[in-house]
């Protein structure tokens, strides 16, 4: 993965709904660190539960694999990183601003009009996907 922090924090998570809360349990306990604003950990929130439901939703049609959070809380701002090993899609496809990324298509609007920073793209290794936002603590 991209984010390679000296303090990141990785949580590895089946890829099924229900476990997508332990990455919001996560993100809440590290929020404490830098006392971040309700709004903006809700904003952060939401953000994560977006990017994880479409690793969830789309990487495995079989429902089995898992998704891949990595967590990295610098001074000035707080990087996410979300990866899975499934299909992944045409990132070729997508222009600024397109939301149609996905069959739901409001979740990467969601999480780019949150964040600061957005990436999106194959994973390294070139297999999966690879979903990376930035949001700067001021």
């Amino acid at each position: 993965m991209g984010v390679a922090g000296e303090h990141a924090i990785r949580l590895t998570i089946p890829a099924k709904a229900e476990y997508i809360t332990l990455g919001r349990l996560a993100l809440t306990g590290l929020s404490r660190l830098r006392e971040l604003s309700h709004e903006n950990l809700a904003d952060l929130k939401l953000a994560l539960t977006e990017a994880c439901s479409n690793s969830v939703r789309h990487a495995y049609p079989n429902g089995q694999g898992v998704v891949e959070i990595v967590y990295d809380l610098q001074p000035d701002r707080l990087v996410i990183e979300v990866a899975d090993n499934g299909g992944g899609f045409d990132f070729s496809e997508r222009g600024p601003g397109d939301a149609e990324l996905s069959e739901g298509g409001l979740g990467i609007a969601i999480i780019e009009s949150i964040a600061d920073e957005l990436e999106i793209g194959p994973r390294e290794n070139g297999q999966g996907s690879r979903l990376r936002f930035v949001k700067l603590l001021r």
